[in-house]
């Protein structure tokens, strides 16, 4: 199944629309430097609530690890993205936390360079914008990229992503799983809850359109 990620989440609402919607994951952004920062006590109560399959994931932004697993053990996230400078080394720290290695996508990427973090369980990429926050910026990038990237592990394409575009990810890219962010917001760090549903629903008519000829496939057998 595709993964669908809401990231930056703040709100109860939030929380609830992406259940409902289908979303299979949740992220809440525990750096302190964007509008989508969330508390970690606050985080804590919503994601007590997530229903099982979904989980969430804490996002970082070169914290030193031990605050990390202090923050995710309180919260009760089940993965860590990591949208810094963090080593293959560091990863290896954070013990056994599904961990997603963010990457900005821009001229000089290479997806060899991903080869090294081999603890990583999924690799997001985003658009890389000039002096820009390390995520959430809305940066559409080339998503060739992408499907080299595939290569080296799951990836998660991030980056201008909205109702409008995902469908044709999904089907170009055929990815592990899409994110979103400033895609479905009113605002930094609000939602528009009707966007989480109509980027969800884009994303699994996608998902469906791909595996209509595998069905066909096999019923004719």
């Amino acid at each position: 199944m595709l993964q669908i990620k809401i990231c930056g989440i703040r709100h109860p609402e939030e929380v609830e629309a992406a259940v409902q919607a289908g979303a299979n994951i949740l992220g809440f952004n525990f750096w302190p430097g964007t509008p989508r920062y969330i508390a970690p006590a606050a985080a804590a109560l919503m994601i007590r609530r997530i229903p099982k399959p979904l989980w969430a994931v804490g996002v970082f932004v070169d914290e030193i690890p031990e605050r990390v697993l202090e923050i995710a053990a309180l919260t009760g996230v089940a993965g860590l993205q990591l949208h810094g400078h963090e080593s293959p080394e560091y990863l290896d720290r954070l013990g056994d936390y599904m961990k997603i290695k963010a990457v900005k996508v821009g001229e000089d990427f290479q997806p060899e360079q991903l080869r090294p973090y081999r603890s990583a369980a999924a690799f997001l990429l985003d658009g890389q914008v000039a002096g820009g926050l390390p995520g959430g910026m809305g940066r559409v990038f080339d998503w060739t990229q992408a499907e080299k990237a595939k290569a080296y592990g799951k990836i998660i394409l991030a980056g201008g992503l909205n109702a409008r575009n995902v469908g044709e990810a999904v089907r170009r890219v055929q990815l592990w799983g899409v994110d979103v962010c400033s895609g479905v917001e009113i605002e930094p760090g609000r939602k528009d809850l009707q966007l989480i549903g109509e980027f969800v629903r884009a994303a699994r008519e996608a998902e469906l359109a791909l595996a209509e000829p595998d069905l066909k496939e096999s019923k004719s057998r």
